[in-house]
């Protein structure tokens, strides 16, 4: 597996940020990534930036390590369905109806230049009922194929342990990005922190919005998340996501005919 390399040095196939438009109309692929997360609270001790900047790191260190052909790494979409975060300061978000409308949007324009076969990888849990539903309708109605790909949920025993800038996110950055964890804070971020999601009756949460469960908006334990295991999570995503990009190469994607 190869170890994932900073943001600023990763040698994907072909990331669009860093390209030309000449660089990118000789790529020679149909496959490409689209990260997706959002911009919203971790807590006092992780950034704002926490999902797309985890969404991105598994895009870029999935591409790079997928061995069968070229992938187009499209930049990250860093706003999300987020308003359950709306109580805490500098959270951003967009509807679902918006969310869904980017997406789409964007796996469009990837396909108009022949990309038309797309893995969203996604950071941010608030936006997986909506990616589920836009993927779908891209793959029943436009010229592409879509698969959502929730990071998180693919690594293994660990996805118990996924909270909100609880072990798994904070570890993941402590690996990735190190200088971005408030370490000075981790302490308090677990005092003020709810041991799970929600406030559950009858399997039913009653909590709309997070500031209801988390005085800081922290689920789980941060302490438990060192840079050791987020190197073993980013490896788990990545191979869990050149698992997939595989699939969606060899995929037949033309639809069932109408009974």
């Amino acid at each position: 597996m190869t170890a994932y390399k900073p943001r600023a040095c990763v040698a994907t196939d072909m990331r669009l940020a860093d390209a030309t438009w000449t660089d990118a109309d000789a790529a020679d692929t149909d496959l490409a990534v689209v990260p997706v997360g959002s911009t919203e609270q971790h807590g006092p001790h992780a950034p704002l930036g926490t999902d797309h900047f985890t969404a991105q790191a598994v895009a870029e260190a999935g591409a790079d390590a997928y061995d069968d052909g070229e992938v187009v790494v499209a930049p990250p979409v860093t706003v999300g369905v987020s308003e359950e975060h709306r109580q805490f300061t500098g959270t951003l978000w967009v509807s679902p109806e918006t969310f869904r409308a980017t997406v789409r949007d964007v796996v469009g324009s990837l396909a108009s230049h022949g990309w038309d076969r797309v893995v969203v990888v996604n950071g941010h849990g608030g936006n997986v009922p909506a990616l589920g539903e836009v993927c779908a309708t891209i793959s029943r109605h436009d010229d592409a194929y879509a698969v959502p790909f929730t990071w998180f949920d693919a690594v293994g025993d660990h996805s118990a342990d996924m909270g909100h800038a609880g072990p798994l996110e904070t570890a993941f950055l402590r690996h990735t990005d190190p200088e971005l964890i408030r370490e000075d804070r981790v302490d308090a971020a677990a005092d003020g922190a709810s041991d799970g999601w929600g406030e559950w009756t009858s399997h039913a949460n009653l909590a709309v919005d997070v500031a209801e469960f988390t005085e800081n908006g922290v689920v789980g334990d941060p302490r438990e998340g060192d840079g050791e295991r987020g190197a073993e999570l980013l490896d788990l995503a990545t191979e869990s996501l050149c698992d997939l990009l595989a699939a969606v190469a060899d995929r037949d994607t033309d639809r069932p005919p109408h009974r």
